[in-house]
């Protein structure tokens, strides 16, 4: 049996030089190239360089180096197929029967800050390890593919079972595997295609969806116990909830990830539109604000949220946009939420917070102020894209359209309850007045097929809290009953988009109840 051999060319040099010593010491001829190389004979093992075996110098700065038939005719040739090694022993080259590659950090360089120039970025497109990558893995049956230092230790405890021996890697394993390097190249690849978009095209939707994740973990369920489910990160360098650290409890939900996902959003558009205000607090339930405040202290952030519904607050998902202090945690006490999503945590709240059993408490630092981001939604046959972030109100253009005019402070408090809307499931109507210290939201009418049963709705929740406060509508009423309704429960001012063909009539109602009207000329649907 002619001896086998390896070939190691990695960025990651982790682990790389065991693994070396590992298969030399069961009789591998190691071959390698520049700096894997180099970290190979300082470890003091034999190599051969890839270029004594093409017979051609590496050029254009490592440009060129396995781009040669003596490479890929020794990883492509099939073991099986006699003229495949009849040609490969007539050429003069020999078999390679395990190929180890990892891939310049690509995704690492295009997320430095300050940003890379498209030269640096371009010159992080590796070519010859994808090649090799899939020539390997395509040939899987007969080459192992190694694409991750935390696969070494596996594949070398089947080659000593099997005196290092290459068929000492069962089929199962070696499939395994070449899927693994596949889903590299392919997450390579998408995200070279993403970067390079962003940075020549500069699109407002991408011209396609290349989507790469790292790897699953698993839930236990999804939005039901009869729905399989699983989390995958973003690739590259984790973000959002994919580097969001938990503390205690059991393990997310289904439902936890699209509740916190609601509340970033929402948090994170507080920030920009509210930015004044130092503390923001958001209660979510069932992806739908129920409550959300902005004050100069967190404590009464949080009470002016909670009260805003405390009844579908029970089992809620929260986020704060400032370190938890301990006096929040002790206001909280005994309040039964799932999960929580902070900055940061002071020692003291954290171990009050985590008294009670299964709440799960989130870092995420720092939780940054939302920008314009495309989203994507899958739906049968296809994807939808759109660009969202904090509402898109020009502030200035804002126009008051009744006798009652509005002031600064109704424009601070419209801002605030537009923000807050737009997390809002539609039709949506939001109820939100004026506190000493900041802005809070007093009724929530989320998801209705009729605006006005959503304006019933945002009342009920109110109560008495209506009177005097500020109503916000995701869209335009085309019925003067909205309008006629909101007077009922003592709303004052109304904001919404107009655009309906019987706008004057919301404006007369809007006139003879002795109200203020604001249009935005904006539309905050969220279907």
């Amino acid at each position: 049996m002619a001896q086998p051999r390896a070939l190691l060319s990695v960025w990651d040099k982790d682990g790389v030089a065991e693994l070396g010593e590992s298969l030399s010491d069961m009789g591998w001829a190691i071959l390698s190239t520049g700096g894997t190389a180099r970290t190979l004979r300082e470890a003091g093992l034999e190599v051969t360089d890839v270029s004594e075996v093409t017979g051609h110098p590496e050029v254009f700065d490592g440009r060129v180096k396995t781009l040669h038939p003596a490479v890929h005719g020794g990883i492509l040739a099939r073991r099986s197929n006699q003229d495949d090694m009849t040609t490969l022993s007539a050429l003069g080259y020999q078999p390679i029967d395990l190929v180890c590659i990892n891939l310049y950090p690509f995704e690492a360089t295009a997320a430095r800050d300050p940003p890379a120039t498209d030269a640096e970025l371009i010159e992080m497109i590796d070519i010859g390890g994808p090649t090799m990558v899939r020539s390997a893995a395509k040939n899987h049956a007969d080459v192992v593919v190694l694409t991750e230092p935390t696969q070494y230790a596996g594949v070398l405890d089947l080659l000593s079972q099997a005196d290092g021996k290459p068929s000492g890697v069962d089929q199962e394993t070696r499939q395994r595997l070449a899927l693994a390097a596949f889903q590299t190249t392919a997450a390579y690849d998408a995200a070279v295609s993403n970067e390079l978009e962003n940075r020549f095209l500069s699109s407002v939707v991408p011209s396609r969806i290349h989507l790469s994740t790292g790897a699953l973990t698993e839930l236990r369920y999804g939005e039901n116990p009869h729905q399989p489910a699983a989390f995958y990160p973003s690739a590259g360098k984790p973000s959002g909830l994919g580097a969001a650290i938990q503390h205690g409890g059991k393990p997310l939900s289904f439902n936890n990830y699209l509740d916190l996902d609601g509340a970033l959003k929402l948090a994170r558009s507080l920030q920009v539109t509210c930015a004044n205000e130092p503390h923001a607090c958001v209660i979510i339930k069932h992806t739908n604000p129920c409550g959300a405040a902005v004050d100069q202290t967190q404590v009464r952030a949080w009470k002016n949220a909670l009260a805003s519904d405390p009844e579908s607050a029970f089992g809620c998902v929260i986020s704060f946009t400032q370190t938890v202090e301990k006096a929040t945690a002790e206001v909280i006490g005994d309040h039964f939420f799932e999960c929580m999503i902070a900055p940061g945590y002071e020692p003291e709240a954290l171990e009050i917070l985590s008294a009670k059993k299964n709440r799960r408490m989130l870092t995420l630092d720092p939780i940054e102020p939302r920008i314009d981001e495309v989203r994507l939604r899958q739906l049968d046959g296809g994807w939808l894209a759109q660009v969202q972030g904090p509402p898109g109100i020009d502030w200035g253009e804002v126009k008051c359209v009744t006798e009652k005019k509005s002031d600064d402070s109704e424009i601070a408090l419209a801002r605030f309850g537009s923000t807050v809307l737009a997390e809002v499931k539609s039709n949506a109507i939001l109820l939100v007045s004026r506190t000493d210290t900041g802005c809070t939201t007093v009724g929530v009418g989320p998801g209705q097929t009729s605006r006005v049963e959503a304006v019933r709705i945002a009342a009920r929740r109110a109560g008495e809290r209506a009177k005097g406060s500020m109503m916000v509508s995701d869209a335009f009423f085309p019925f003067r009953d909205g309008i006629d309704t909101a007077h009922e429960i003592g709303v004052a001012t109304v904001v919404q988009p107009g655009g309906s063909m019987r706008d004057q009539d919301s404006i007369d109602a809007a006139n003879e109840h002795g109200m203020a009207m604001l249009f935005t000329n904006t539309r905050l649907f969220l279907h």
